[in-house]
C-alpha cells in the first residue's frame, strides 16, 4: 500500500512540474520582445554636445549579418590600391659605361669578361632588382556594397555609432568639434555628412584620428579604421537611398 501512495504522489508531482513549465512558457511568449528597430536606434547629440533624442537606423543597412571574409578582402583591395611601388634599379643595359670588351678573351690568365657594365663589376647593373610598377585590385560593385553594409552593421552591433544634429552650422573652429568629440567620449571618429563641407573639413583636419567624409565617398575600410562612427540624419537618409 505505501508503494501505491508513493507512485501516486510521484505522478502528481510530475504533472505539477509540467503545468508550471507550460505556464512559464506562456508568460515568456506573452512578454513583448524588443523590436529590431529599437536595437538600431542610437543617441543623438547637438553641436554643443547635449543629448537631443535618438536616431533610428535602417535595418536593411545596419542590421545585416557581418561577413568577416568579405571585409578582409575589401580592406586588402583598398590598402593595396593606396600603396605604391616606386622602387627601381638599373640593369646592365641601363647603366652608363662602354660596351667594348675590356680585355682579350685568351692569354691573360684571368676570367673572361665582356662589358664593364656587367653585374659582377662595381658600378655595373643590378640583377633581379625591383622595378617600378602599379598594382590595382578590383571588386565588383555588389561586393563593395555588401562589404560597406557589413562594416556599418558591425559598428551598430558593437554600439559604436552616434548621431549628431546641427553640424552643418559649424563655424569651422577646431575647438568646437574637439569639444563635441570630448563630450561624446571619443578621440577616434569618422563623421559622415551628406555633402562635402569646407567648414567641417577645416575644423577636423587638425584633430588627429578624426576624419569627415561625404556619404558618396565612404567605404568599408574607412568605417573599420575609426573607432566611432558619427552620422547625421541626412546622411542616414542618403545611405538608405
Amino acid at each position: 500500500m505505501p508503494k501505491v501512495v508513493k507512485k501516486v504522489a510521484s505522478i502528481k508531482k510530475t504533472t505539477s512540474l509540467r503545468a508550471n513549465a507550460k505556464q512559464s512558457q506562456k508568460e515568456i511568449a506573452a512578454k513583448p520582445s524588443a523590436s529590431r528597430s529599437d536595437k538600431l536606434s542610437v543617441p543623438v547629440y547637438s553641436l554643443a554636445g547635449r543629448a537631443s533624442g535618438t536616431l533610428a537606423l535602417p535595418k536593411e543597412i545596419f542590421g545585416k549579418e557581418v561577413n568577416k571574409k568579405l571585409l578582409a578582402q575589401a580592406v586588402r583591395v583598398y590598402t593595396t590600391n593606396q600603396s605604391s611601388h616606386p622602387g627601381k634599379t638599373k640593369t646592365r643595359g641601363e647603366v652608363e659605361g662602354s660596351s667594348v670588351k675590356i680585355f682579350r678573351q685568351k692569354g691573360t690568365g684571368r676570367a673572361r669578361h665582356g662589358s664593364v657594365r656587367a653585374p659582377i663589376f662595381v658600378g655595373g647593373g643590378i640583377v633581379f632588382g625591383p622595378t617600378a610598377r602599379t598594382v590595382r585590385l578590383t571588386m565588383p560593385q555588389k561586393m563593395k556594397k555588401a562589404a560597406l553594409f557589413s562594416a556599418l552593421s558591425s559598428k551598430a552591433a558593437e554600439k559604436e555609432i552616434l548621431g549628431v544634429s546641427g553640424i552643418d552650422k559649424a563655424t569651422g573652429k577646431t575647438k568646437e568639434i574637439a569639444d563635441l568629440l570630448k563630450k561624446m567620449n571619443t578621440k577616434n571618429a569618422l563623421i559622415l555628412v551628406v555633402e562635402k563641407q569646407d567648414s567641417i573639413i577645416r575644423a577636423v583636419k587638425n584633430i588627429p584620428q578624426t576624419t569627415t567624409l561625404p556619404v558618396n565617398q565612404v567605404n568599408a575600410y574607412e568605417v573599420l579604421k575609426h573607432k566611432m562612427l558619427i552620422l547625421t540624419k541626412e546622411a542616414v537618409e542618403r545611405l538608405a537611398k
